[in-house]
């Protein structure tokens, strides 16, 4: 690469300040194109990464400046490393988080009944509680309009942050997972799962969310510790025998369909194939066996509805027990009985909430003797959907699936081999991967019922009387994509025929938002549109992300490349940790523990900043030290001061010069090590010892070098020209070191002396390095030198002397062979100590000592 970016050296300014470097050159960074992506490059030139797009629903917290600066750092050296760098920036703009936040922020809900009202205009200032606890009902399309309105305000936050954190995208390859091109990305990647029978619809049980109304996948599961109660209920059975058996869900006593034991429980062998009477209802219910039953568990019987969880859903299917359904999508109970359920008990309990009717039934329960004893309070895990604050109910719904190898084991194991086949950083995350997909227990569930997201691209056809054919969906021309279901009519059908027998139905759901951010290869490399670039992207490189999600984002973007281009989408994932709080807790919003960036930018500068995230490896959690922070803001600050009084002594026109003299080399030999290590470490993704090295360097060659020559540079004739030379290449060579981690800092110093951008130039190589000296250098000459300095600095301060301080006779005693050493160098450590008559005395001693004589 050539210095072509910045067109001029800007010189040395009087006062360096770290102050206004983030405005100053993020604007010039955009103006000259600094990190534009070349698209005319071979695939072997470019280095594409597939930027995680964060959610548009809220603020960046510390957590993304952390992970995203690791990403920076990778694009960064390859860039300098000569690669075109291919490095988007997206944004999630979809799916539930965004309509959450719209509801709370304008008091609004969504009516798919009411029309749109092109007039209806949003409060102009964000709503009080009283508001959001009675939102104003609109329509779909006002509600998504307003969707679109928020997350184009949040965007421009997100990205005045990034600039701000000096993240080097390209920031005209932009894209948001609600954008045009995303929404027909993602539709013609079901269309094309749907053509290959990936994806399937089925009537089934469900989990669901019954405070944002939708169903909810597997990956989105987490569960949470929840008090509750065990309740024993006692069951009839054959010539009245007493059956006892614990539940914490008493309310579903009206779902009931069997009662299963182990098969072998002794205490329950005669039942099996027999049945049982519920209590309150008087329900017949089989009694079966399956080995899931737990004997240990409560009385060792355990009743059967559905649904309770997911265990009851497995021995529904497993023993093809009868379905009465109790709960509704809104989280109460059914306002009529199933089949077989008498009327006048299930009257009392119709219409309430689940703790309603449990409050209700463990009454009834009582008042007819067959409640035993007390409830006994317990601790359990609830399942909830991860972002939902309710727990999950299982009703049976119409739902979109697409095979991801839960119901398929061949299919399991294609993506297995996938996970082998790519390199994990740190390598022990491919077990988290091979673990969750181990354990799938069902297809993919994409489809959600909400609003504001990428709609299923598909209609149904109405019979005679008006319901929908399920078995064969009308499906869009690629050509058409992407398109509304809701709003626009099938091939072949108008509008007016919506509705009515004969006519058509649009698919009234959105996809899972992973199912199109599992697709952000696709999208933004211009798959299907733009052929030229998507052979130069694709594979990427690079897949960086939280180890929290590979069960989602990185298993779902794997599992949709393989189903469609039979490869894996990149060749390399690197998973970043979680930030901790000074308690080494888990940030977290919920937890009020979360520390946004902003204010910590603004007043440390960004480079800071970036060197405290620079601290954590891939995969380590770090804990948030706003101590750290300020030693970035020293470092960046020494940085500056040490460059202004290198480049003062003259070295920006002796940087093609070479270094003759023994110190010089010995620095030059130890830089050259310092290149080689953190070569090799940014090349095995791990920015974290690349920045020890160079910062370990760096203030050896402050603290020993610079004090050890700076009178020597302040001279004329060979020996000030070497130590200039060699001021230089080590200026050089170290902004360039450090240019991943402090962007700004080493840019701005960069163009006091240099031209073109320093992120532009060429990454430091051993053999730069080698080529500045005539000799090779000792790197342990300049520690021998460093280590006598450093005694007499000692004794000086011993005595409460200045440093400055005269002393009179130093003599330096140690082996004769390291004595050598030091003569070779005697010159520099005399006028560094400000020491009159130096003696060499050998072997006297086992060591190096100076002793100073004042």
């Amino acid at each position: 690469m050539t210095d072509t970016t910045i067109s001029a050296r800007g010189g040395v300014p009087e006062r360096p300040s770290l102050d206004g470097l983030e405005e100053t050159w993020a604007r010039r960074w955009q103006s000259d194109g600094t990190y534009a992506f070349d698209r005319t490059k071979e695939r072997s030139d470019v280095y594409a990464i597939d930027t995680p797009p964060p959610t548009v629903s809220g603020e960046l917290h510390m957590g993304h400046v952390f992970s995203y600066t690791h990403t920076d750092t990778v694009a960064r050296f390859q860039r300098m490393r000569g690669r075109t760098v291919f490095y988007p920036m997206g944004w999630d703009d979809n799916g539930l988080p965004t309509e959450r936040r719209v509801q709370n922020v304008y008091g609004v809900r969504p009516d798919p009944a009411l029309p749109y009202d092109s007039n209806w205009r949003p409060p102009s200032a964000p709503v009080d509680d009283a508001a959001r606890k009675n939102p104003t009902a609109i329509s779909r399309r006002n509600f998504i309009e307003l969707c679109e309105l928020l997350t184009v305000e949040d965007e421009k936050a997100f990205e005045a942050l990034w600039r701000r954190l000096g993240l080097s995208v390209d920031w005209s390859l932009t894209y948001t997972t609600i954008g045009s091109a995303a929404r027909a990305a993602s539709q013609r990647a079901f269309l094309r799962n749907l053509a290959r029978g990936e994806a399937y619809q089925a009537e089934a049980p469900t989990l669901w969310d019954v405070g944002y109304g939708t169903a909810v996948a597997q990956a989105e599961l987490e569960d949470r510790e929840r008090p509750g109660a065990y309740h024993r209920l006692r069951f009839t059975g054959p010539d009245g025998r007493e059956v006892l058996i614990d539940t914490t869900r008493p309310e579903l006593l009206p779902a009931c369909v069997a009662l299963v034991c182990h098969p072998d429980d002794e205490r329950y062998a005669d039942l099996v194939g027999a049945s049982a009477r519920t209590p309150v209802f008087g329900v017949e219910v089989p009694v079966r066996a399956h080995p899931l039953a737990d004997p240990a568990k409560g009385t060792g019987i355990a009743m059967v509805c559905t649904f309770g969880d997911l265990t009851d859903v497995t021995w529904w299917r497993e023993l093809r027990l009868d379905t009465r359904v109790v709960i509704g999508r809104d989280g109460r109970l059914l306002p009529e009985p199933p089949a077989g359920v008498p009327a006048a008990p299930y009257a009392a309990l119709a219409g309430q909430t689940v703790n309603g009717a449990r409050r209700t039934l463990v009454e009834l329960l009582a008042d007819a003797g067959d409640l035993v004893g007390e409830p006994r309070p317990i601790t359990h895990p609830v399942k909830f959907y991860e972002r939902g604050d309710r727990p999950l109910e299982i009703v049976s719904t119409r739902q979109w699936y697409l095979r991801n190898g839960g119901r398929d084991a061949g299919l399991r194991e294609e993506l297995l081999a996938r996970g082998r086949e790519l390199r994990w950083v740190p390598e022990h995350m491919r077990h988290r991967y091979e673990h969750w997909v181990g354990g799938l227990t069902g297809d993919w569930l994409v489809s959600r019922q909400r609003f504001f997201g990428v709609p299923v691209p598909v209609w149904y056809r109405l019979d005679d009387t008006g319901e929908p054919d399920w078995t064969h969906p009308l499906t869009p021309d690629e050509a058409t994509l992407p398109i509304d279901p809701s709003s626009e009519p099938p091939p072949g059908y108008e509008e007016s025929q919506r509705g009515v027998p004969g006519g058509f139905t649009g698919d009234p759901d959105v996809l899972d938002t992973w199912a199109t951010s599992s697709l952000t290869p696709q999208i933004v490399g211009g798959w299907e549109t733009d052929p030229d670039l998507f052979a130069r992207v694709f594979p990427m490189d690079l897949r960086p992300q939280g180890h929290d999600i590979i069960r989602t984002w990185l298993f779902a973007t794997v599992a949709r490349s393989h189903l469609e281009h039979g490869a894996l989408p990149w060749h390399t994932a690197v998973l970043s940790g979680w930030i901790l709080d000074p308690d080494r807790k888990k940030m977290s919003k919920s937890k009020g523990n979360v520390v946004t960036p902003m204010a910590l930018l603004e007043q440390n500068g960004s480079d800071a900043v970036r060197y405290w995230a620079a601290n954590g490896k891939p995969g380590m959690d770090l804990a948030f030290d706003p101590a750290q922070v300020k030693v970035g803001r020293r470092l960046a600050t020494k940085l500056l001061n040490a460059s202004r009084f290198a480049l003062g002594l003259g070295a920006a026109d002796a940087l093609r010069a070479a270094a003759t003299q023994p110190l010089d080399t010995a620095m030059l030999a130890e830089l050259s090590g310092v290149v080689a290590t953190a070569t090799t470490a940014f090349d095995g993704y791990d920015h974290t010892a690349a920045l020890m090295a160079t910062e370990a360097f760096f203030w050896r060659f402050c603290d020993d070098y610079i004090e050890l020559v700076k009178e020597r540079a302040y001279g004329t004739g060979p020996a000030a020209d070497s130590a200039r030379a060699a001021l230089a290449t080590a200026l050089s060579v170290q902004l360039r070191l450090f240019a991943p981690v402090l962007p700004f800092v080493t840019e701005e110093v960069w163009s006091w002396w240099r031209y073109g951008s320093v992120h532009r130039a060429p990454w430091p190589t051993t053999y730069e390095v080698g080529r500045a000296t005539q000799a090779p250098g000792d790197p342990e000459l300049l520690r021998l030198a460093a280590d006598a300095l450093g005694q007499v600095r000692r004794a000086k301060s011993e005595r409460k002397l200045s440093m400055k301080a005269d002393v009179p006779l130093a003599e330096a005693l140690g082996p004769a062979a390291v004595l050598d050493q030091l003569g070779t160098v005697a010159d520099d450590l005399r006028a560094a100590g400000r020491i009159a008559k130096l003696d060499l005395l050998p072997d006297r001693t086992t060591e190096l000592v100076i002793a100073c004589a004042f």
